[in-house]
């Protein structure tokens, strides 16, 4: 491997981030890489790129190997961090094609520190957290996760401290001295408290709004950690949209799931989450959307042919790819109008750029839909009805406890449903029972 190969890498990170290439030359010739150095030049980019003595502070890379007409290429895509980084204690910024190293220009390393701790809120360090206030199941869930990427991946040996460090979860800050855990890693490891203590606006809304369009049929109020997050959003997903069958090659995928993976990441990864604007994804009729606050790079309708995509928070969209919760950056985008026209064709979605990111995913193929809407209704109305012939002082706590899938406002929603019909009502008030009419 080239001796200032590293050199690319840190200034890569330090500035716009870029693409690696090892066996090709500059003027685009393809050489290749002796087949048999390949897996020592991959160890060697995944070590050093872990080691904090040549890469400061370390950065996870996943090379790729690369087969081109015969010749092994080995690929290494380097976003942008939203830390300062240095190699071999120098720092290098990219300029056009040059990697200048910039450790005694006291003014440019300023400004970048500046453009770095201005530009990303994930950054903000909490010098007082410690590692009792992070959920210690959630290391072991996300080494699952990781390990199902990648069979060696490096987070199976670290310590829990260690895989923070890692993953760019704690750091220094130049201007104040401070060392500590981020707002990234609460969010994406934090106890509930931690998270509401140090953001009490945190939250997503999932919403379904298709037969009562003034209020909603189902909810799911979310103010846990972003991996939970995820988890909870999906589910709400797979609870009210049908999947379709759909083989690509020979293997068999959810087209649901490939389409909203990316809608639910980018409602997480690309928030702003200084503000205090709830993030929302609302399920309607003949639509899907997302919308949440943002630091935009531009403004209007995102073209996915001719885009440049910007991580709004780096740390945390490094963190989602490991564990498999989104793809490379840019292609999600490209991915969701690929698969989004086959799942209600001639659809095309919309990824709005603005101080709110809106993301429109349209349902023309309502009819299953709004079938499979009803049968849900149908079956949760009739589970009521059976527990209050059980029990007829049933709360509706109780009822969505004895549910699992339904909130208290769902329920409630049912319940009012369930006496406009005249299949119910109520005697005696808050203390009183549920009777049944025949």
């Amino acid at each position: 491997m080239n001796r200032d190969a590293f050199e690319s890498v840190c200034a890569f990170l330090n500035r716009n981030g870029g693409h690696l290439l090892l066996g090709v030359k500059n003027d685009g010739t393809v050489e290749g890489v002796i087949e048999d150095c390949v897996q020592d030049i991959i160890n060697n980019i995944i070590t050093n790129a872990n080691n904090s003595h040549k890469l400061s502070p370390p950065f996870y890379l996943s090379p790729q190997v690369i087969d081109y007409e015969g010749a092994k290429i080995i690929y290494v895509f380097v976003p942008e961090s939203s830390q300062v980084h240095s190699v071999n204690g120098k720092i290098y910024d990219r300029n056009e094609d040059g990697d200048f190293n910039i450790s005694r220009h006291i003014e440019q390393i300023t400004q970048l520190y500046l453009r770095k701790q201005t530009t990303y809120s994930e950054n903000r360090i909490y010098p007082y957290v410690n590692l009792l206030d992070f959920r210690p199941e959630l290391f072991s869930y996300v080494r699952k996760l990781a390990n199902n990427e990648r069979a060696d991946h490096p987070w199976q040996s670290m310590t829990n401290e260690e895989l923070l460090r890692s993953a760019g979860l704690y750091k220094h800050d130049h201007q104040t001295g401070k060392d500590g855990y981020t707002l990234a890693a609460i969010l994406l490891f934090g106890k509930e408290e931690v998270i509401q203590s140090v953001l009490p606006h945190h939250k997503t809304d999932a919403i379904l709004r298709i037969e009562n369009v003034d209020r909603y049929d189902d909810r799911d109020d979310i103010r846990t950690n972003l991996i939970e997050s995820y988890d909870r959003l999906m589910a709400f997903i797979r609870k009210h949209l049908p999947d379709k069958f759909y083989q690509e090659g020979e293997q068999r995928i959810s087209l649901r799931d490939r389409i909203f993976r990316e809608v639910i990441g980018n409602l997480l990864i690309h928030r702003e989450y200084a503000n205090a604007f709830p993030a929302k994804l609302i399920i309607e009729r003949d639509k899907v959307f997302a919308e949440n606050w943002n630091r935009p790079h531009g403004d209007g309708v995102i073209d996915p042919v001719n885009f440049s995509p910007f991580p709004k928070n780096p740390v945390i969209a490094k963190f989602f790819k490991e564990i498999g919760r989104v793809d490379e950056l840019g292609s999600g985008i490209r991915n969701t109008f690929k698969y989004s026209s086959i799942y209600s064709p001639g659809a095309k979605p919309q990824f709005i750029e603005d101080d709110i990111f809106r993301t429109i995913i349209p349902l023309k193929s309502n009819s299953n839909t709004t079938q499979i809407t009803t049968q849900i209704t149908t079956q949760i109305t009739t589970q009521i009805v059976e527990l209050l012939r059980q029990d007829p002082t049933m709360s509706r706590k109780k009822l969505a406890l004895a549910l699992e899938d339904i909130t208290e406002d769902g329920v409630k929603y049912h319940l009012d449903r369930l006496k406009e019909e005249g299949k119910i009502k109520r005697v005696g008030g808050t203390r009183g029972k549920w009777e049944i009419l025949e």
